[in-house]
């Protein structure tokens, strides 16, 4: 990896120089396909020390980290550290975009089979038992209001069938009644 090292306002002594190749070559461990990267060092008002580290990379991703501090080392170890994070976070969402297309992949699909829903463990908070009475779609209409519900369940008196009716949004009524499957 090509570093190249910028100084503004201090001097760039062969320690400092050491320190910042060592300490950026680290994040290559992280990261593998890092092209050059950019050390940029200041002081700014002889109390803060900033770096700012600018790493690209062959996948056309530039990693930014910067950190001010009032040590010019602690300051380029604390950006080198943010770097690290970021090459972390950049090669695990790579990996995982790998794995989810290999798994995309392997997984054979029957373009006529049916669509199956994942199983969830469905819990019931209330179990009710109700009685079901014959009466007409008005009477249970009624009930369901008197009782304050938004369906209801009830007999149909006419077909001797389970039907359902329910509030819609609107303010009218729906009603379902079962039909034979052919």
């Amino acid at each position: 990896m090509d570093i190249k090292i910028t100084a503004k306002n201090i001097k760039l002594t062969p320690a400092i120089k050491e320190f910042i190749n060592t300490r950026v070559s680290k994040v290559e461990n992280y990261f593998d396909n890092i092209v050059s990267a950019q050390v940029l060092i200041s002081v700014e008002k002889k109390i803060n020390q900033r770096a700012e580290i600018i790493l690209h990379t062959g996948a056309k991703t530039t990693i930014n980290a910067s950190a001010v501090e009032t040590n010019l080392y602690k300051a380029i170890d604390a950006a080198a550290v943010k770097a690290e994070a970021q090459a972390k976070k950049i090669k695990n969402k790579a990996k995982a975009r790998k794995t989810a297309k290999k798994s995309v992949k392997t997984m054979e699909v029957d373009p006529f089979a049916e669509v199956m829903l994942p199983q969830n463990d469905v819990k019931f908070s209330v179990i009710k038992q109700v009685e079901v009475t014959p009466m007409n779609p008005e009477d249970a209409a009624y009930e369901m209001e008197r009782l304050g519900y938004s369906f209801w369940m009830f007999l149909d008196e006419g077909s001797k069938q389970i039907n359902l009716i329910f509030k819609r949004l609107d303010g009218t009524y729906g009603l379902i009644k079962p039909i034979k499957k052919k």
